[in-house]
């Protein structure tokens, strides 16, 4: 006996990953809801590899009533509208956005890190998958903190333009097209020009000078791995298709060697150890495009404080940082509470 389990958002980049890895992994669905807006009413996603097509469902029409988990990628706005009415039908919610992720009654999830926060869902029937760039940092501390107890982190991003959606990764394509033929690379979806350049900027500027994404990996690593954390991020727009990069620098309480952090990552779930002092052997985004791990490369023991470490973190920011972790979530959640497979 499977689940009955619904897609919102199956047109987008996301969405439509989530379909794909439910077929990988085998997930025991009986029945499968493929939903959008009502522009995408009657089109169709393929299921997978499997060949099977789904017609796209209107969101607004659509009763959750008798349907188990609901995988949301449609946006804080919509999800806002829609989660807590699925919620309230008793469809449990497992949401992408950033509506719910610091909402104290809605648990924010990466199950290699914290599997057992996810017994609070209860409350409000939704779960909330975390930042694509908090998603994979964490996978990669979390061993390290068990081990000698994170103080403070550096990170600066390298994000790929697919994080920004479908219309990103077009005005990448577009841009170095045109750059090419010499014509105008004018930017519409980002602040500045994002081929051949990074700009330093993700989401909306606070008070304080940092930006939402910046923001959004402080509290998020804070909730998910210990709040007594320090952590400062400066998130950069790269122009890479897919694959969110991290150069990290993380100081602990007590001592640990880069080869005992070798070691630790090398046996970590959901950590892939590729760190070979040679030409080549680290990872880069495109090795890490449609790959489950999150890769860890480059550890080095720094020389600048009393017992720090620096590494670089890459995944497939669809996979790991958004439709991997939220199908990760729904599988834990069916071992720990909902026990209706096999």
């Amino acid at each position: 006996m499977g689940y009955r389990v619904v897609v919102a958002g199956a047109t987008g980049n996301v969405g439509r990953e989530m379909l794909n890895i439910l077929a990988e992994r085998e997930f025991p669905i009986d029945d499968i809801a493929a939903l959008a807006s009502s522009r995408s009413q009657g089109d169709e996603v393929e299921f997978g590899e499997s060949g099977r097509m789904l017609k796209i469902q209107n969101i607004e029409h659509f009763d959750p009533n008798g349907w188990d988990i609901a995988l949301f990628a449609i946006g804080s706005e919509a999800t806002k509208v829609y989660a807590p009415k699925f919620a309230a039908a008793g469809c449990t919610v497992i949401d992408n956005s950033s509506l719910y992720r610091m909402d104290p009654d809605v648990p924010l999830i990466v199950p290699e890190v914290n599997p057992g926060a996810i017994d609070g869902y209860r409350k409000k029937n939704i779960i909330a998958n975390p930042n694509c760039s908090t998603a994979q940092m964490v996978v990669a501390l979390k061993p390290l903190h068990d081990a000698a107890k994170i103080t403070r982190v550096v990170v600066a991003t390298y994000q790929s333009v697919s994080g920004a959606g479908k219309s990103g990764m077009d005005e990448l394509f577009e841009q170095s097209r045109n750059i090419f033929v010499g014509e105008q690379a004018e930017p519409k979806k980002f602040t500045k020009q994002i081929a051949f350049n990074v700009i330093p900027h993700i989401d909306s500027f606070l008070d304080d000078g940092f930006t939402k994404e910046e923001w959004k990996m402080v509290v998020e690593t804070k909730k998910i791995l210990d709040p007594k954390i320090k952590v400062v991020a400066t998130c950069v727009r790269v122009p890479v298709f897919v694959g969110h990069s991290e150069a990290v620098h993380v100081e602990f309480e007590n001592e640990i060697s880069a080869a005992e952090a070798q070691r630790l990552l090398r046996e970590a779930p959901g950590v892939m150890l590729v760190d070979k002092r040679e030409d080549g052997g680290y990872v880069t985004p495109v090795e890490a495009v449609g790959e489950f791990a999150t890769y860890v490369s480059r550890i080095r023991e720094d020389p600048t404080v009393e017992n720090g470490l620096a590494l670089w973190v890459v995944s497939d920011n669809l996979r790991k940082g958004a439709a991997l972790n939220a199908v990760q979530i729904a599988e834990l959640l069916g071992r720990r509470h909902l026990q209706k497979a096999a």
